[in-house]
């Protein structure tokens, strides 16, 4: 009588991962370096991977450190990857860098978020995206995509806000297809309930557009950029991002110049 391999959590998860990426079999055993059948015995449970063949696979797949040290879990291998507290002295240099980094940055707004939007430090301009926000929105811990998209809070300064608040929700959305987390989509849900319908148009680009911000001396325009420590090695350091704010035009420039040195 054949015996019949029983699921376990690695093939589980490997099937899922895989089935997630959209990426075949055969794709896959190219990618880590194996053959399609020995990974079809994997994803079966019938043979057992080697640590190795575990990261190679995490690499392949794309994987999150916080990912690939769940897979090694379940491969029955410990975690390769240490997570830290912020404020451990190993991690010190990484804080100093990031102070450096938003002082720097002024008189542009900058701060620095872990998973979701949470606020873990901001330079002095980000003041000038707070001001008016409901004090709930601005005690501890700070979301700081709530603070942009809720009706108190700095969404009703914003003049295009169904196309930008798009822009971020979509973004998260698009995460959460790749990395699927209850969490992530209860923030969804809560974050797209706060925007009225979008009527892109005709000639609509995408909601990858900039800030369109009212303030007492008229419309201000920022952009963004999002840094990421892409080779960190620490789960905490890898789940940090910076985003930074910078004038679209030269009346944003001269407005947030002005506020700096008033200041």
């Amino acid at each position: 009588m054949a015996m019949v391999a029983t699921a376990n959590p690695f093939a589980q998860q490997l099937r899922q991962w895989r089935a997630m990426r959209r990426i075949s079999q055969l794709d896959l055993a190219i990618a880590a370096e194996t053959s399609q059948r020995y990974l079809s015995f994997l994803e079966q449970g019938r043979s057992h991977p080697g640590r190795t063949m575990v990261v190679r696979l995490s690499e392949s797949l794309g994987l999150s450190l916080r990912e690939r040290n769940s897979l090694l879990l379940a491969a029955g291998y410990a975690p390769a990857f240490p997570e830290s507290a912020l404020d451990a002295p190993e991690l010190g240099p990484v804080r100093h860098a990031l102070d450096t980094i938003l002082t720097g940055h002024l008189p542009y707004p900058a701060v620095v978020t872990r998973p979701y939007g949470v606020l873990v430090a901001a330079n002095t301009a980000f003041e000038m995206l707070t001001e008016g926000s409901a004090p709930e929105l601005l005690e501890a811990p700070v979301n700081v995509l709530r603070l942009a998209l809720h009706p108190d809070g700095l969404a009703r300064r914003v003049l295009n806000l169904p196309e930008w608040g798009r822009h971020i929700t979509d973004s998260l959305r698009n995460r959460a297809n790749r990395s699927p987390d209850p969490d992530l989509n209860e923030l969804i849900t809560e974050f797209e309930s706060y925007l009225p319908q979008a009527d892109p148009g005709p000639h609509h680009l995408g909601f990858a557009v900039p800030l369109r911000l009212s303030c007492p001396k008229g419309e201000l325009r920022l952009i963004t950029t999002l840094t990421s420590f892409a080779t960190a090695t620490d789960i905490t350091l890898a789940e940090l991002h910076l985003e930074a704010f910078l004038p679209a035009d030269q009346v944003t420039a001269d407005y947030l110049r002005e506020r700096f040195t008033a200041g």
